[in-house]
């Protein structure tokens, strides 16, 4: 009498489809938009998700100028950078950077729910930020997300 025993078949890179995403962040909270950002980078929404592939989608972000945070957290966060001089250390309070950049804001909140190894720049690659509306990428997005 045979037994039937039910194997798992392992995914390769070759297999991976990736679906364009269009995220409006308009009015949305910073965190818990980039918590859902990641997870589409990560591609753990997917049935089939392994940690040690790059299963993650391509991911448009829109709006990125008009993202809000909590709490007094406007006035009083700051980023930080370190050349490793002494006098190296720059400080960029928020509101500047909302002006001047406001893409690296997102940029960075969803670089740091990533997981810290070197799928992490690929990743990275494949997300796209713009402060308005207006994208190059229309014609290749499936899905949209207001989140």
């Amino acid at each position: 009498m045979k037994t039937l025993t039910k194997v798992t078949k392992p995914v390769s890179e070759k297999e991976v489809k990736r679906e364009w995403y269009l995220v409006d962040v308009k009015n949305q909270i910073l965190g818990r938009v980039a918590g859902k950002i990641s997870q589409l980078l990560q591609g753990k929404h997917k049935k089939n998700y392994v940690p040690y592939l790059d299963m993650g989608d391509y991911v448009v972000v829109v709006n990125a100028k008009e993202i809000k945070i909590t709490g007094k957290k406007e006035k009083t966060k700051v980023y930080t950078r370190y050349s490793g001089y002494p006098g190296g250390l720059k400080e960029i309070p928020f509101q500047r950077v909302l002006k001047e950049k406001p893409e690296e804001i997102i940029k960075h909140a969803v670089s740091g729910m990533l997981p810290k190894n070197k799928l992490r720049d690929k990743r990275l690659k494949r997300l796209f930020i713009f402060t308005d509306e207006k994208h190059p990428y229309q014609k290749k997005i499936k899905i949209s997300l207001k989140s």
